[in-house]
């Protein structure tokens, strides 16, 4: 359902997240070591969730990506509407451009309310929500 680049952005985010009580800034290259990110992916998002005031970036030698305290209280769904748009939580299990109740594909039926219960979670769920889980220990952001 989310495109790579939208699991690496929210992977990165919730990594900025866990930096956010000590007002910590992250470069590209220990955010990417410490998502196991491709670099190159990761730093066009991260430069599309700056635009959109999801993170902030400082440049310079104490520069880096980093998130406010304001910013750390928004829904997941931000991050996804950013990078693979508000279209994500309508589009067909199957790939389908014209898959609907009136011409539904084979897996409509069972895939509609799972694409609601997953945008329902991300309009729920907090950075700082998903933040926590992994300062705590409880959840890993890699293998």
């Amino acid at each position: 359902m989310l495109s790579l680049g939208c699991k690496a952005a929210i992977k990165a985010v919730i990594y900025l997240g866990s930096k956010c009580e000590n007002d910590q800034r992250s470069s590209l290259k220990e955010i990417t070591a410490l998502t196991n990110e491709n670099e190159h992916t990761l730093g066009k998002v991260l430069q599309k969730m700056v635009k959109a005031g999801i993170i902030m970036s400082a440049k310079g030698p104490t520069g880096g990506f980093y998130i406010t305290k304001e910013q750390i209280e928004a829904p997941i769904i931000k991050i996804v509407e950013v990078i693979d748009g508000k279209d994500v939580f309508e589009q067909c299990g199957l790939g389908l451009n014209s898959c609907n109740e009136l011409k539904p594909c084979p897996l409509h039926e069972e895939f509609k309310p799972i694409r609601n219960k997953f945008k329902q979670m991300c309009q729920e769920k907090k950075i700082v929500d998903l933040q926590e889980r992994i300062t705590q220990g409880l959840f890993y952001l890699i293998n």
